[in-house]
């Protein structure tokens, strides 16, 4: 049988912290003088007089450690542990020494702290400390066991955890794009509820109970949003935004939710579309929305961020671009595009019969030469203006070349057609008597489509139609618009 001796002497060496061996008998016997000096606030005393903790622990002889405290020290021997003590031991924060001597001045047998050493080294350790002082009636102080506790790591990985949280954070707060964290277990609720009832055709069901989409929407909770979001939805906190998301999120917005909540029942959850918020002013928001489940809640959806990119202004402008591809900048009436477009169209699948009507304002060219080309524009707008009054809101004339004009009539044969000359000419009588300066006159021809693949030979009759109309009127005032 091992010696009882040897036995707590190799759990001493072998413990898996560090642990010192220590005299604290003159650590006693200095706070006893200390007593006799008079001294009653030992905090005070310690604050008022630095020095007297370097005393302090001046007095506590080590006088053994164990294999984990020279591995935590990073020494090699007991010696070199003792020789470096002046630095490994170097208190930073003195508020722990205050705290450690007023618990034995106290008459206290444990002391528990944390604190910070060094090691031989130079590095920083964090360390969690106690103090018992042994029981012996005869020797009440000369034994105490000191253990250490390395909890350097452990603070180093909060502190790398803490600072990743921060630059999380940072990004989520300070993005350039509007973010949202949204709490979708509700919705999955819903959805797995469905399934349970047996319904397969998800699209179907959305088809035939519509309600469903808006029970979605309000199911929906938000956690927070970025300070990117508040600007974009004229918001003034988060606050104000997150009480009124019912003006936020509404109209169109239905249409592609239910897009999504479709994707979210066939499993996807990463979805990517444009979609249209409103800002609480009102305004329409057209946004490129990125929706994704954040690793980790995919069981439950709980947590979803939303990425919106502002696409307002590029919306606006492809708008423009369209506009401006299919619209005359000068009548604003739709242009030789456009209207191409709808004759290969109606050649293609008709209605029939289509009445097609070609229209050239006379005199421009004496006009632009009398007046300049301003006055020729003009006139050219006052053309457009009687033109497009004709057409009322069903029919979209365009303007095909400089002084040149065009209209197609679905559906229509030659007495529409017919209505339609009638109703232009009042229409330039009254633009006549409304406008000072060159008088407006308007040459036209028409003709009538009656079956597919008829339409460009229709049109090139109304074409022929009009120009004969257009020398007789010259032939009249006896004068050629081209001298």
């Amino acid at each position: 049988m091992s010696h009882p001796q040897l036995i707590a002497e190799d759990v001493f060496d072998l413990a898996p912290v560090a642990l010192f061996f220590s005299d604290f008998s003159e650590v006693r016997a200095l706070l006893a003088r200390w007593r006799e000096d008079g001294v009653t606030d030992i905090a005070a005393f310690l604050r008022s007089n630095p020095s007297a903790i370097d005393t302090y622990y001046s007095k506590i002889n080590v006088r053994s450690v164990n294999r984990r405290s020279l591995e935590l020290y990073g020494a090699t021997s007991f010696e070199q542990l003792k020789a470096a003590a002046a630095t490994i031991f170097a208190r930073e924060n003195g508020n722990v020494a205050i705290a450690e001597i007023s618990s034995f001045w106290n008459g206290e047998r444990t002391f528990q702290s944390e604190t910070v050493n060094h090691t031989v080294s130079g590095k920083r350790l964090e360390l969690r400390l106690g103090i018992t002082l042994l029981a012996d009636e005869t020797k009440p102080w000369d034994r105490a066991l000191v253990s250490l506790e390395d909890l350097t790591a452990s603070r180093e990985a909060a502190s790398r955890a803490l600072l990743n949280e921060r630059y999380a954070k940072g990004l989520f707060d300070y993005s350039p794009i509007s973010l949202w964290v949204n709490d979708f277990s509700e919705v999955k609720q819903m959805l797995d509820g469905l399934r349970a009832q047996g319904i397969e055709d998800f699209r179907t069901f959305l088809s035939v109970h519509p309600d469903f989409v808006f029970q979605c929407m309000s199911a929906l909770r938000t956690i927070d949003v970025n300070m990117q979001t508040l600007p974009m939805y004229a918001a003034s906190s988060k606050a104000e935004l997150l009480t009124r998301l019912s003006d936020v999120f509404r109209d169109e917005m239905s249409i592609t939710f239910s897009d999504q909540l479709v994707d979210l029942w066939n499993g996807k959850l990463f979805q990517q579309r444009e979609v249209v918020n409103y800002s609480l002013k009102g305004d329409m928001i057209y946004a490129h929305m990125q929706w994704a489940v954040l690793p980790g809640y995919e069981a439950t959806w709980e947590r979803a961020l939303v990425a919106l990119t502002d696409i307002s202004a590029r919306k606006k402008a492809e708008a423009y671009l369209e506009y401006l591809g299919k619209h005359d900048t000068l009548t604003k009436l739709r242009n030789r595009a456009h209207f191409d477009e709808e004759i290969n169209r109606i050649s293609r699948r008709g209605p029939f019969p289509t009445a097609v009507i070609v229209m050239d304002v006379n005199g421009l060219k004496p006009v632009n030469d009398a007046h300049g080309h301003a006055a020729g524009d003009a006139l050219i707008r006052r053309a457009a203006e009687a033109i497009k009054k004709a057409c009322g809101d069903a029919l979209e004339p365009a303007r095909t070349g400089g002084d040149e004009f065009s209209v197609l009539l679905p559906n229509k044969s030659a007495n529409a057609a017919l209505e339609f000359l009638q109703t232009l000419n009042l229409n330039v009588e009254l633009n006549n008597q409304f406008y000072t300066g060159p008088r407006l006159s308007i040459s036209a021809g028409w003709g009538v489509c009656e079956r597919i693949g008829e339409l460009e030979s229709t049109l090139r009759a109304a074409d022929q139609m009009m120009y004969e109309y257009k020398r007789a009127h010259y032939a009249k005032d006896g004068a050629n618009r081209r001298e």
